[in-house]
Order: C-alpha cells, then structure tokens, then sequence
C-alpha cells in the first residue's frame, strides 16, 4: 500500500445487483475498454467518485454504489494517479486481490441527463486518443 492516501471507507460504483458479503473480484471487461479484460477491482474513497462511475458502467440496470472493503493489498489507480496526473485528486485505489460489499449506499449524487452525457461525451474523446489507454 505504498502512498496510498487513504484507510477508508470507500465505494464501488457498479450496475451489478449485490449483497452484503459478495465479493468483487478482477476477470471482467473494462466498463470504458470492453476489449480489456480488467487485471483488479477499482475502488475510491469518494461516494460520488463511485457514483459517476455506476453512472458510466456498461449495462442497462440501475447504477448502484456499494461500501467496500478490500481484503488484501491495494494500490493508488495509476490510470488517474502519477502515472497520468499528479497525486490522487480521484481518490482512486485498485486491488488485484477482492474486495468485500460492506452496505448499498442509498444516498449517494446522482447526476442529471445533461451531466451523464458530458461525461460520455469526455469519455469518447479520451478514448479516441493514445491517453485513454488503460493501464491494467
């Protein structure tokens, strides 16, 4: 856990239907590359962090944000840490190990049409360029 910034809590964001107790862990597609096969479980110590990314994640179902506790070691995000930008504005921490739901959080910011589709928007032009690469 060298440099990491914070002990918790943090969340997921995610449009999976979990329980208490699940765990997530790393082996699926990338919600922003789907021909990437994720290597970790992402995670930040920002509800609306969590909740921007439920937002964004692929799929039809309802965007929920989760409490989660990772059970083993983690690091800072290098997609949106030094590797890219300096420090960890994001508060943006993957674990290859998994991490444990602790709680559904119910009351977390949502953002409006108009929000949702600027980050959409953002997102298809990062993507379209070398800087959306995934460092998995």
């Amino acid at each position: 856990m060298t440099g990491v910034l914070d002990e918790g809590p943090f969340f997921h964001g995610t449009k999976a239907d979990l329980r208490v107790g699940d765990l997530l862990t790393a082996g699926f597609r990338s919600n922003y590359r789907p021909e990437v096969v994720m290597n970790h479980v992402y995670f930040t110590a920002l509800v609306a962090g969590a909740g921007l990314a439920a937002e964004l994640a692929a799929g039809e179902a309802e965007p929920r944000v989760y409490e989660v506790e990772p059970v083993g070691e983690f690091e800072n995000d290098p997609n949106v840490t030094d590797k890219k930008f300096p420090g960890n504005p994001t508060r943006s921490y993957r674990s290859s190990e998994p991490v444990r739901v602790v709680r559904e959080v119910l009351d977390w910011p949502r953002l409006s049409p108009e929000e949702l589709q600027g980050w959409r928007d953002r997102l298809a032009t990062i993507l379209a360029d070398e800087r959306g690469e995934i460092i998995n």
